[in-house]
């Protein structure tokens, strides 16, 4: 493995760290972020929606799936490139070698972004010798197929080539409630991703790897798996536009169990976006869609200079456009019973350079070191058109530009980043050694604000800018040192024992979520400097920063047969960016909470069993998670300080069984089940109660739901060439049909209304599927 940027045995490397090989990723059809959750304790992942479009958390730090400013707490690795973008989670991945979940502050060899752990996923290499394989298969729940294959080996004694390939066509990936005004109740999802990997190694001291991939998505809903849970009264509140004093009949029906969704099609009546905008050129804008197209490339390599050191290069390319657009009140119908959703087509895109210089020793004596460079530049677009206060609706499109939605903003993001980073290694004798090193990273960010169009109303009415306003830049830049520190005592062979300080770095930056209306965005222009850097401070929120320590053991018994790891953690984390809606404005509120500390135990296990082919394994992890400084939440006045921080259970685990039995000479037989377990946790961090205390606060927020603990279940049959040249199998996941929530919040449009809009995992299904090898 990679955690520390060399090769490593999983064993001797002091990092808690879970590994998911290849194989289990193959056979339980895990091909997105979030189907690892039942293999990770501790790990949230959820994907869907605008802005960052996907969250991931970690052992209960994480960062908001709302805004594209932020970027993840949980740093992306893919194949060596660091990406700060959570929005790539969306991307499904295929031809996996291996995805390693790093725990904890990882800023010394990772980076910014690294608060909280790293992602970490490595695409299959070339083979030594000519393979062949691929597969298909049929998912009866959603009424899916996939196809896929690949072709690996030497063109040369010194090229290797590996071409891998997979398309998925998804009918119903979202099925809607039988009473939702929509054409089509059936969204579905389409995948197709290719990748091209070359490995040349042309001399013994030089190596490279090259790397082009391609991902396109085409998706017929944004909000996937968001339903309404029915508030305190357990009955479904309409879509209200509160300036006008009118109501759309609702169209959930308060079964957020059900697998079933309610986001109606957009109101005819909102037809009309703003010319040469995304959404512009679609035929029918009423339509949910969500589709993206990613371009990865990566160059690596390492040269050798003497004999004793490499020089080693990383260079990172992504280019990702997505559009999407979605009913984003979730329900809504119109007397006559035609759809009545409030849609807003978004365009994001990302643009990102990266290049990573590391000079690493490889000594006979004692003392070894890396030292390296990186360097980020990312362009993050991001343009809308809107709807707050919804005027089209009740008084026609704009007179001026016949255009019905409420305004076009354009808000991207520009950012920069450069860190000089060095660590070392000491080996006092072959049992102890000390390892440890500091980085420094500098970022830059900016946001300029437009708005090329504003409904007139809008102007008029409630004071908001006119059509046609720019301002900024408004800036961000922050530095840091990362220093980090390990001890590790190697017992034995078989068992080390480490201890470790560790911080993490997140950068801050400018919020561009703002709206026309209210103060600060004119004062972005104003002619008085002091009310310039006001606004802008409005918008700015503080870089985040980790600190702490962990002790570790690593150990394997009876002839290796048994693996037990175990680590105790304790980090304090401050600044933790934080992002709520705000249903009095319509907007979002980017705070940042004073201080959150976790303080836990992670235990992985592993035991192969005397019987030949009969494997156990499994992990649980204990978390104490607080706020435990002074947080106060603008949206619902309360301070956090003392409560449990969101997606954070107590206890979570799971236990795995894997067989593989001969039946003669020619056949494989294969068992293999999973169960994943969670304990209840808060879904929101917006209110010091939750929704068991009281349905609201004394302030009048709706206080934040808690999701109950619940166990998932996995398994899989396969019957097979015992040299794996076919396999047939069944695969089963989340066989139970458990739906729990992953995140909560007031739901747009409620009104008065005490419901709340909350995201889903995805429900059971059942695969079958037929592979070769050869």
């Amino acid at each position: 493995m990679t955690a520390r940027k060399q090769e490593e045995s999983l064993q001797e490397v002091p990092v808690a760290v879970s590994v998911i090989g290849g194989d289990t990723l193959e056979g339980y059809r895990i091909d997105e972020a979030a189907d690892i959750l039942s293999r990770v304790p501790a790990l949230n992942v959820q994907i869907g929606g605008s802005g960052a479009g996907a969250q991931i958390s970690l052992r209960g730090v994480g960062s908001s799936n709302i805004s594209n400013a932020f970027d993840s707490a949980v740093a992306l690795n893919i194949d060596g490139v660091s990406v700060s973008t959570q929005r790539l989670l969306q991307s499904a991945f295929f031809d996996v070698a291996q995805i390693e979940v790093l725990k904890g502050p990882q800023s010394l060899y990772f980076g910014k972004a690294a608060s909280a752990g790293v992602f970490s996923l490595r695409s299959a290499d070339p083979t030594p010798d000519w393979e062949f394989g691929g597969k298909a298969s049929y998912e009866f729940e959603e009424s899916g197929y996939t196809v896929g294959g690949y072709i690996s080996g030497p063109v040369s004694d010194t090229l290797g080539i590996r071409l891998a390939a997979e398309y998925q066509d998804i009918d119903k990936y979202v099925e809607l409630q039988s009473n939702v005004p929509a054409l089509d109740r059936d969204k579905g999802l389409t995948n197709f991703i290719g990748r091209l990997t070359l490995d040349w190694e042309p001399t013994d001291n030089f190596n490279a790897n090259l790397k082009l991939n391609y991902n396109r998505q085409r998706g017929e809903s944004l909000l996937q798996f968001s339903d309404i849970f029915c508030g305190g009264d357990g009955l479904p509140d309409p879509s209200v536009l509160g300036v006008f004093g009118v109501s759309f009949a609702p169209t959930h029906n308060c079964n957020i169990g059900d697998n079933r969704f309610p986001t109606p099609d957009g109101n005819a009546a909102i037809n009309v976006v703003p010319t040469g905008t995304v959404g512009a050129d679609r035929d029918d804008i009423s339509q949910a869609f969500n589709d993206t197209d990613l371009f990865f490339a990566r160059l690596s390599f390492d040269v050798g200079l003497g004999e004793n050191l490499t020089l080693s290069s990383v260079t990172g390319y992504i280019d990702m456009e997505n559009e999407y657009n979605d009913s984003f009140n979730s329900t809504g119908q119109l007397p006559d019973g035609s759809a009545a959703g409030l849609v807003a087509p978004f365009r994001n895109t990302l643009q990102q350079y990266t290049q990573e210089l590391r000079l690493t020793s490889d000594y006979a004596g004692p003392f070894n070191f890396m030292i390296g460079a990186f360097w980020e530049s990312r362009d993050i677009g991001l343009s809308t058109s809107q709807n707050a206060f919804n005027p089209s609706l009740v008084l026609g499109p704009d007179p001026v530009t016949g255009f019905t939605f409420d305004w076009f903003a354009d808000r991207p993001i520009k950012s920069e980043a450069l860190s000089l980073f060095g660590s070392a290694t000491f080996d006092f004798d072959d049992q102890w050694q000390l390892s440890g090193g500091v980085r420094w990273t500098d970022e830059q960010k900016k946001t300029t604000v437009a708005f090329p169009y504003v409904h007139s109303f809008i102007t008029t009415a409630f004071g908001a800018v006119g059509s046609g306003f720019f301002a900024g830049p408004v800036r961000f830049d922050d530095s840091n040192i990362s220093p980090e520190v390990v001890l590790r005592y190697k017992a034995s062979d078989d068992v080390n024992i480490y201890a470790a300080f560790k911080t993490g770095f997140k950068s801050g930056g400018v919020d561009n979520n703002i709206l026309p209306t209210g103060a600060i965005v004119p004062g972005l222009n104003s002619p008085d400097p002091a009310v310039v850097e006001a606004s802008g401070d409005a918008l700015r929120f503080n870089s985040e920063t980790s600190i702490g320590g962990e002790l570790g053991v690593k150990s394997q018994f009876a002839d290796r047969t048994v693996t037990l790891n175990a680590t105790a953690y304790y980090y304090v984390f401050d600044d933790l960016q934080v992002q709520n809606f705000d249903v009095a404005i319509f907007n979002f509120d980017t705070t940042n909470a004073g201080e959150l500390t976790t303080l836990g135990v992670d235990v992985e296990w592993a035991w192969a069993t005397p019987v030949d082919g009969l494997r156990f394994s499994g992990a649980v992890s204990w978390l104490d998670a607080e706020f435990t400084d002074t947080f106060l939440v603008p949206t619902s006045g309360d301070d956090l300080n003392g409560r449990r921080p969101a997606r954070a259970p107590k206890f979570s685990g799971n236990i795995a069984m894997d067989l593989k039995v001969p039946v003669g000479d020619a056949l494989q037989f294969g068992l293999s089940a999973n169960a994943a377990y969670s304990g209840s946790y808060i879904t929101a961090n917006s209110t010091l109660q939750t929704f068991n205390d009281a349905v609201r606060n004394a302030n009048g927020a709706l206080n934040n739901l808690v999701q109950d603990d619940y166990v998932t279940l996995d398994a899989a049959l396969s019957v097979g060439d015992p040299d794996g040249k076919w396999t047939l199998s069944v695969i089963g996941n989340n066989l139970t049909d458990e739906i729990f929530i992953n995140t909560a919040g007031p739901a747009p449009f409620v009104g008065p209304g005490d419901d709340q809009i909350v995201t889903l995992n995805r429900g059971r299904q059942i695969f079958v599927e037929a592979a070769f090898k050869f």
